[in-house]
């Protein structure tokens, strides 16, 4: 029920309090569809003037929540999939009296939610659900009783890891998971834990303006507005990164230290902005370009030349001042072959090149050539 006080209204649910943490309650109840986002926000995934990431949600599916809400219509449902919520601490929680009010496990009580006035904050956020939510804010049951799981936690960072953690075996956006994981304090998984850091590189990358990636990477965060100008996938970019520190032969692998964990994050991003200004500046032609016109910004032309540069940058030291000169010597050794915007990969059995996919195939095949004719020209050069 609904009921007024003083200074505003609030929700009144019994609840059970399952104190799995004691500085986070986890809390199970009831709310109505018109109730969830009366008193919860979703908070989407954008980045504030100073580009700090803010939000963690990814903008709702409408074919997926038109079909929840044709389901929601019909005359006999069953809607048992619970919703997750985090709570604000200025929720309380009042034990029932008596003696059997709690079994060791958990504590049998009303819980007291505020409701906002004013145009004030909500007090809770949708973890999980988002698209039931607004489904069930759309459906002809407003009073239709929808099972909640909430916790208490105040802290965005809190609330991002257990998003990623509910969501780790869905198939959420690859882009939206790794654009979050730098933001992410708590301990991970291994398989989102070995992304954390490349992801932050290619947050570094998007967003410094020494970068010749800057502006210039998709996130899930990035505008519509920008999409347009923001050519490069930050999954191309983070597969390049992760693939250099993770692999012995890797240009990257050195500047981590696998003993202790630690990365040497100013050596690693001032390698990367040596050889892709390098890059950018030995094929201008095809630099900034969409995908669709220039296979250099595609998935596959930034991965197969992050395995070049693990071929270059062993000979470079990026903190020389001459060191962008360096490499844009070695990167025009093999700009006579190279067919970013026009023409055809002789080398790949004549594939045109607007062909060339961002395909494990294709992007082997584009590696070794691009590789194999680096090797031969330097050889070359020094017999």
């Amino acid at each position: 029920m609904a009921r007024k006080r003083s200074n505003g209204a609030q929700i009144e649910r019994r609840a059970l309090r399952i104190e799995q943490n004691a500085a986070h309650p986890l809390f199970l109840f009831t709310l109505t569809g018109a109730e969830l986002l009366k008193v919860a926000d979703i908070s989407k995934i954008s980045r504030d003037e100073a580009g700090k990431l803010i939000g963690y949600q990814r903008s709702s599916v409408r074919r997926h929540v038109e079909d929840i809400v044709d389901y929601l219509n019909q005359d006999e449902i069953l809607f048992p999939n619970s919703i997750i919520l985090a709570l604000s601490s200025r929720i309380k929680f009042r034990q029932s009296r008596g003696p059997s009010t709690g079994d060791g496990l958990a504590q049998a009580g009303t819980l007291e939610i505020p409701l906002p006035s004013n145009g004030g904050p909500k007090p809770a956020w949708i973890v999980d659900g988002q698209q039931r939510a607004i489904a069930l804010s759309m459906c002809s049951k407003p009073n239709l009783p929808i099972p909640v799981n909430a916790f208490v936690a105040d802290e965005l960072d809190l609330q991002r890891d257990q998003f990623l953690r509910v969501n780790s075996s869905k198939p959420l956006p690859r882009g939206l998971i790794t654009e979050l994981l730098p933001e992410v304090t708590t301990s991970l998984p291994a398989n989102l834990s070995a992304k954390k850091m490349p992801s932050a590189i290619c947050d570094w990358l998007n967003l410094e303006k020494a970068s010749p990636f800057c502006g210039m990477i998709r996130r899930a965060s990035t505008p519509k507005e920008q999409k347009g100008t923001a050519a490069i996938t930050d999954n191309s970019v983070v597969k390049m990164i992760e693939e250099s520190l993770s692999q012995p032969s890797g240009c990257l692998f050195p500047y981590r230290n696998i003993a202790t964990g630690e990365t040497d994050f100013d050596g690693i991003t001032s390698l990367l902005v040596t050889y892709w200004t390098a890059v950018s500046e030995v094929f201008a032609d095809a630099w900034g370009k969409s995908p669709a016109k220039s296979r250099l910004m595609h998935g596959a032309g930034i991965r197969a030349m992050g395995r070049l540069m693990d071929r270059i940058m062993p000979y470079i030291n990026s903190g020389d001042s001459n060191a962008v000169a360096l490499a844009k010597r070695e990167l025009k050794l093999i700009a006579p072959i190279c067919c970013w915007t026009k023409g055809r990969w002789e080398q790949m059995d004549g594939l045109r090149w607007n062909e060339v996919q961002n395909v494990p195939r294709h992007i082997h095949m584009l590696s070794n050539v691009l590789i194999r004719a680096y090797l031969q020209a330097r050889g070359n050069r020094y017999a």
